[in-house]
């Protein structure tokens, strides 16, 4: 392997949503023997950079799902925002189902209710955990809307039309399985790409920014063969780059749809998978 790709919640993040000490020295190991690292995750790059950051890594990253893609020092590579058409075919839908959603823009994160968010969140993690402290899952929910700087506003349609403002990423949330299934199923047909990174969640991007293109891009520009690629990632915006990479790793707590198509799972990113799936490739071959 030449390349290693690691997608970011739930698979190079652990519980707590830091980077763990074992893959952060995974991470360093292979580096030093030459082997190129890029993060590719859903979020956008501030909220990617902070935890590398507070694990000393300095790492190139493709947010946004491949929407926009960054060398480590922070110098754009590749943009691909919506369309303004597809925008408003998207939050159409979204409207129409009445669900929460969030804008990532080039003017910033815009949403719709802070309250809404708090509220799925909260039914959400009490329905996968009946030990959850409302409070601390209300306080991380804000501190994630400071730390993000989001914008709350009511006036989206008006954004769509901007000609100012790129949308690299719509993002919605819902505990309302109905509604995901019925917005995928009116948006299914168009050339949009649909992913999510949980079973409460839809992401809707460009065709072109998708985790494997970008990685795809990011390899040829280092010289690199994908069969010489590992990628790593636990949810259905992985699958794009899992498929293409040489050596597609699902992790332990990925969907089953993921393990599916992986020849390899590593263990949960409860339990340092992404440095147990590096340090197996270090020791198997000669770089």
């Amino acid at each position: 392997m030449r390349l290693i790709a690691t997608d970011m919640d739930g698979t190079l993040l652990n519980e707590i949503g830091e980077v763990s000490k074992e893959n952060a020295a995974a991470i360093t190991r292979a580096l030093e023997q030459g082997i190129e690292v890029v993060v590719a995750t859903g979020r956008a790059y501030e909220s990617a950079i902070r935890p590398l950051q507070h694990a000393n890594l300095q790492l190139p990253i493709i947010s946004l799902n491949g929407a926009i893609s960054y060398t480590e020092d922070k110098q754009v590579v590749s943009e691909y925002p919506l369309t303004a058409e597809h925008a408003k075919i998207i939050l159409q839908s979204c409207q129409r189902h009445q669900v929460y959603y969030e804008m990532f823009t080039n003017k910033g994160l815009l949403a719709t209710n802070g309250d809404d968010f708090i509220q799925i969140m909260l039914e959400y993690m009490q329905a996968t955990n009946h030990e959850v402290d409302s409070a601390d899952i209300e306080a991380k929910v804000r501190q994630r809307f400071v730390d993000e700087n989001v914008t709350f506003t009511s006036d989206f349609d008006q954004i769509v039309h901007d000609s100012k403002i790129e949308i690299f990423k719509i993002l919605v949330f819902t505990n309302d399985q109905s509604k995901i299934n019925q917005i995928k199923a009116e948006l299914g047909d168009t050339p949009i790409a649909i992913t999510a990174s949980s079973s409460i969640s839809l992401e809707f991007n460009d065709t072109k920014a998708q985790k494997g293109i970008a990685l795809q891009q990011f390899a040829t520009s280092k010289g690199i063969d994908m069969r010489d690629v590992m990628a790593l990632g636990d949810h259905l915006n992985d699958l794009s780059m899992l498929k293409m990479a040489g050596r597609g790793v699902a992790m332990g707590n990925a969907t089953e749809e993921i393990k599916q198509i992986c020849k390899h799972i590593t263990k949960t990113n409860a339990e340092h998978g992404v440095a147990v799936a590096i340090e197996e490739i270090l020791r198997t071959q000669v770089i």
